[in-house]
């Protein structure tokens, strides 16, 4: 085992981890992959993170599935259409520079974590006051856009998928990982596929990564399901921040 797989399967542990409970694994997983393998095209390396991130993410659905109960009616539908803007994603990354994009998404990250921080009880209690039209149809909206996003960018999608799921169907912060999961997993099969049949996955370096993504995960969800809510809410903010942070970083050092 190299050197840089081994950091690379370190920093899988730790995105798993964290990716689990609040999303934003790629925040370490994509930069890593960027600094120890730069002699790789982008898209080959964004396409490499998507096995360890699936493979975490889809064992988070799993043991989630098992405490918390979720509107699959809706949530299928998410996923199908997150599942179709992550291939179109993943198709615009390997044509066109996503450089354009990181503005736009850092002031949004700095709304939500604003709005956040400042919404004492955001996503601490659940409530079901919408209709089935009105959650399929702001479902629909957030999913592919936010699909399009992990295809063709991927850090924070988690995030993003967990906020949505609180502010458009006002779920709490644990129902809202819960379900972020699955609508992540399917983005991730798409963008897989995608990358995959382009030759853009390192699987010599791909699968140990997994591997360790997986144990992660599996701290992770056991963390977020003794902790609840307010444990999540915090860890939330501080993932939020420390994306704020690298995508400022990106566009001033571009």
């Amino acid at each position: 085992m190299t050197v840089e797989l081994i950091l690379l399967c370190l920093v899988s542990l730790c995105a798993g981890f964290i990716d689990s409970i609040i999303g934003g694994g790629g925040l370490l997983q994509t930069p890593a992959m960027l600094v120890i393998l730069p002699q790789y095209p982008i898209a080959t390396l964004f396409g490499t993170t998507k096995i360890p991130s699936l493979t975490g993410t889809a064992f988070a659905a799993m043991r989630y599935s098992r405490h918390v109960k979720l509107d699959f009616k809706v949530l299928t539908a998410i996923i199908l259409v997150a599942f179709g803007g992550s291939m179109l994603g993943a198709y615009c990354i390997s044509v066109v520079s996503a450089t354009y994009v990181k503005p736009v998404v850092l002031v949004i990250l700095i709304a939500v974590g604003i709005y956040t921080f400042s919404k004492k009880d955001m996503g601490l209690r659940g409530a079901d006051s919408k209709s089935m039209a009105m959650k399929l149809i702001a479902g629909a909206c957030f999913g592919f856009v936010i699909g399009f996003y992990d295809g063709l960018i991927g850090p924070g999608t988690g995030t993003f998928l967990i906020l949505s799921f609180i502010t458009f169907l006002n779920y709490d912060f644990l129902r809202a990982s819960a379900a972020a999961k699955y609508v992540n997993v399917a983005t991730n099969v798409a963008a897989m596929i995608y990358f995959a049949g382009t030759g853009h996955i390192l699987y010599e370096y791909a699968i140990p990564m997994a591997l360790f993504n997986l144990a992660g995960s599996y701290l992770g969800t056991r963390m977020a399901l003794l902790r609840g809510n307010a444990f999540i809410r915090k860890l939330f903010l501080i993932v939020v921040s420390a994306t704020i942070l690298k995508f400022a970083w990106d566009i001033v050092s571009a």
